[in-house]
C-alpha cells in the first residue's frame, strides 16, 4: 500500500497546480462527507444574530489588525 500511495503522490505532484487544487477539493469534500443541514442552519442563525447586534449597536466591530496584535501580545507574555 505504501508503495502505491508513493506512486500516487508522485503522479499528483506532476499535475498542473489547477488539477492539484481540484483534486484536493474533491478529496476534502469526500472526507467531510455530506453537508450537515443542522450545522448550516445554525451558522446562518449565528450570522444573522451577529449582524443584528452590529446593526443595533450592541457590539462594536474590531479591526483584524487589533485582534492579531492582542493575540501576539498574549502569546508572547505566556512564553510563546
Amino acid at each position: 500500500m505504501a508503495r502505491a500511495s508513493t506512486k500516487i503522490e508522485d503522479e499528483i505532484r506532476s499535475l498542473p497546480p489547477q488539477a492539484q487544487e481540484r483534486l484536493l477539493h474533491v478529496l476534502l469534500a469526500e472526507l467531510d462527507g455530506p453537508p450537515d443541514a443542522d450545522a448550516e442552519a445554525a451558522w446562518l442563525e449565528e450570522i444573522q444574530r451577529r449582524s443584528r447586534e452590529l446593526d443595533e449597536g450592541l457590539v462594536k466591530a474590531v479591526l483584524d489588525q487589533e485582534v492579531f496584535a492582542k493575540l501576539r501580545k498574549r502569546v508572547k507574555a505566556h512564553g510563546g
